[in-house]
C-alpha cells in the first residue's frame, strides 16, 4: 500500500447546516434511500468470510417498531463462533503487528474519506436505527470521521523516536507495541462513532479485534465493516460478531483476548473489569480493562449567572438525543436565590421541544432506544414523585408506535434521593435547590459518578473553585455539559464514570501498547 499522503493538521469535521436547502434535501434523499433498504440480512464476518446461523434478532426502530432496521444472526446458539473469531484475530495479529505504523493509518484516512462520501446515509441509518434527530445523527457521523483522522495522526505520532536519556556506550530507544488481540464491546447511543472509534484505535495501534455491537445497533456496525471491507483491511483484523451479551461475556473470559475496551453502563463495566481480573488456564497476561461507564452529571447555576444562557444549556443538555448520553444533563442543581427565576425559563424553552419522528427534519426528540428503557424511565419519574418531586412537565410516555418519553422536568428533589443518584439514561432532569455556592459543589460531588459537569457564573473565583473542586473528567464553565469534540475535549470520567480513558485525546492509544525498551552496547 502506498502511504505518501500528506496530511495537513487534524481539524474536526464540520456539521451540516440543515438550514440550508440543499443539505436539507440531501438528507431527505438519504432518508429514503435507506427507508429502501430496511429489514435486510446481515452476515457476521469472521477472518473475512460471512457467516450466518439460522437463529436470528431482528433490530426495531424505536420510534416506529412496526419498521425492522436489520436482520442479525443470534451469535449466542454458536458457542463456537466467538472462538473462530478470536483465533482468526490471533492469527492476523502474527501479521498485522508489523504492518508499518504509516500503512495501519492509511486504512483508517481511507476510511475517513468513505464516510465523509457517505455522510448522509450514515447519518440516516442512526435515524432509523437509534431515533437519533437530524443533528444528532449528523454529529454522530462527523465524530467517527474525526476518530479515523486523529487516531491516524496520534499512531504516526506514537511511532517517532521517544525522547529517552542516553547513555556514552549504548545504543538505546524505547518503542510502544501492541498488545493483541482485543474484545471491543460498544454501546449503542453512539452506534457509529464510538463503536468505529475504539475500534479503529485499537486496530491502528497494531491489534486486531472482534467487535460485537449492541443488539440495539448492529446495523450500522454492519455498514461500517462493509467500509472496512471496501477499503482492503487484511482479513482478520476486525471480526465481526453479533449476539447477546452471551458473546459478549464469551469474549471478555477467553484467555486469548489480551486486553477488553467497553462503553456501557456501571453495572456491565464493573462485571466486564472483574471477569477479565481472573487469570484462567491459559492465559500469559493480565488483561487490560478499557471503560467509559456511566455518569450522573450536574450543570450547577450560581446565583450570579446568565440565566438565559444556563437554561438554554441546561436544556440542550438535558435533552438532546433524549438525554441518552452518558454526559447528559440529568441533574440541576441551582442557587436557591434563582431557583424559581431559572426553572421557569427551563420550563418555558422545554414545552417549545417538538417530540415526533425523527425522520422530519423539525424533531427535537424522539423515542428512547426500547420498551426496556422506556419502563425503567417510568419507573424512575414515579419514584421521584414518591420520594417528594413534583414534574412540572413532563412526566409520561406514549408507546403505542414507539418509545416515546416527554420531556420531564422533576423539581423538589433533595440531595441522596433516587433520581438524584442513579442513571436514567432518558429525557428526565432532577431539579435540586442548594443554599449556596458551597452546597452546590457538595451536591454535585456526592455521586459515585464523575464524567462531566457544568457551572454557570460570572465570578472568576467561582468558576476556579470549580476547576480544583468539581471532580469530573470533563468540566465545562458556562456552557453545557454535552458536545465534546475529538481533540478539543478528551472525553472519560472517574470513579464509577470509567477508567478515565480520555477518547479523543493524545493518551488515547497508549491503552492499546506496551513500551518496550532497546539497549544495544556498542
Amino acid at each position: 500500500m502506498q502511504t505518501q499522503r500528506v496530511l495537513d493538521e487534524f481539524k474536526n469535521e464540520p456539521f451540516t447546516d440543515f438550514s440550508r436547502p440543499e443539505n436539507a434535501d440531501a438528507f431527505r434523499a438519504a432518508l429514503e434511500k435507506v427507508r429502501g433498504e430496511l429489514g435486510r440480512e446481515y452476515p457476521s464476518v469472521i477472518n473475512g468470510e460471512k457467516v450466518t446461523l439460522e437463529s436470528k434478532f431482528q433490530s426495531i426502530n424505536p420510534s416506529n417498531i412496526s419498521e425492522v432496521v436489520g436482520v442479525f444472526s443470534e451469535g449466542d446458539t454458536d458457542t463456537s463462533l466467538v472462538e473462530k473469531a478470536i483465533d482468526a484475530a490471533a492469527e492476523a495479529f502474527k501479521t498485522w503487528k508489523n504492518v508499518a505504523p504509516a500503512e495501519r493509518a492509511e486504512y483508517l484516512f481511507k476510511i475517513a474519506d468513505i464516510m465523509r462520501q457517505r455522510k448522509h446515509e450514515l447519518s440516516a441509518w442512526m435515524v432509523f436505527e437509534v431515533g437519533k434527530t437530524w443533528a444528532e445523527a449528523d454529529g454522530d457521523t462527523a465524530e467517527a470521521i474525526d476518530f479515523a483522522e486523529f487516531y491516524g495522526r496520534e499512531m504516526l505520532r506514537w511511532s517517532q523516536e521517544q525522547p529517552i536519556t542516553k547513555i556514552a556506550g549504548e545504543d538505546n530507544s524505547f518503542e510502544y507495541i501492541p498488545l493483541g488481540v482485543g474484545a471491543i464491546i460498544p454501546p449503542w447511543n453512539f452506534p457509529l462513532a464510538i463503536m468505529s472509534g475504539m475500534t479503529m484505535a485499537a486496530v491502528v495501534a497494531g491489534n486486531t479485534v472482534v467487535v460485537k455491537p449492541s443488539s440495539d445497533s448492529p446495523t450500522i456496525a454492519a455498514k461500517f465493516m462493509e467500509i472496512v471491507e471496501e477499503v482492503g483491511l487484511p482479513k482478520g483484523v476486525i471480526n465481526f460478531l453479533t449476539g447477546s451479551a452471551k458473546t459478549g461475556e464469551a469474549m471478555v473470559t477467553s484467555p486469548k483476548t489480551r486486553f477488553i475496551s467497553f462503553t456501557g453502563s456501571k453495572g456491565v463495566g464493573l462485571h466486564i473489569n472483574e471477569e477479565a481480573a481472573k487469570t484462567r488456564p491459559g492465559q500469559i497476561w493480565i488483561k487490560r480493562v478499557i471503560a467509559e461507564m456511566g455518569g450522573k452529571d450536574a450543570i450547577i447555576v450560581a446565583d450570579d449567572a446568565d440565566l438565559d444562557s444556563a437554561a438554554l444549556g441546561v436544556v440542550q443538555a438535558a435533552f438532546g438525543f433524549q438525554g441518552q448520553k452518558c454526559s447528559a444533563c440529568s441533574r440541576l442543581i441551582v442557587d436557591e436565590k434563582v431557583h424559581d427565576e431559572l426553572i421557569l425559563k427551563v420550563k418555558t424553552l422545554t414545552e417549545t421541544l417538538k417530540i415526533g419522528q425523527p425522520t422530519e427534519s423539525g424533531t427535537n426528540v424522539a423515542s428512547v432506544i426500547n420498551k426496556r428503557s422506556f419502563d425503567k424511565t417510568l419507573g424512575y419519574i414515579n419514584k421521584g414523585i414518591e420520594e417528594g418531586g413534583e414534574a412540572i412537565i413532563g412526566g409520561t410516555g406514549d408507546d403505542s408506535e414507539g418509545f416515546f418519553i416527554y420531556p420531564t422536568v422533576i423539581t423538589n428533589v433533595k440531595p441522596g434521593d433516587t433520581i438524584e443518584q442513579e442513571e436514567i439514561f432518558a429525557p428526565v432532569l432532577a431539579v435540586i435547590k442548594a443554599k449556596d455556592y458551597d452546597h452546590a459543589l457538595e451536591i454535585a460531588n456526592g455521586t459515585e459518578f464523575g464524567l462531566t459537569g457544568a457551572v454557570y457564573s460570572a465570578s472568576e473565583e467561582r468558576l476556579e473553585r470549580a476547576r480544583k473542586e468539581f471532580h469530573v473528567g470533563n468540566l465545562y464553565l458556562n456552557r453545557k455539559c454535552t458536545g465534546a469534540l475529538v481533540g478539543v475535549h478528551p472525553f472519560g470520567g472517574f470513579n464509577m464514570s470509567g477508567t478515565d480513558s480520555k477518547a479523543g485525546g493524545r493518551e488515547y492509544l497508549i491503552q492499546f501498547m506496551q513500551g518496550k525498551s532497546i539497549a544495544r552496547k556498542i
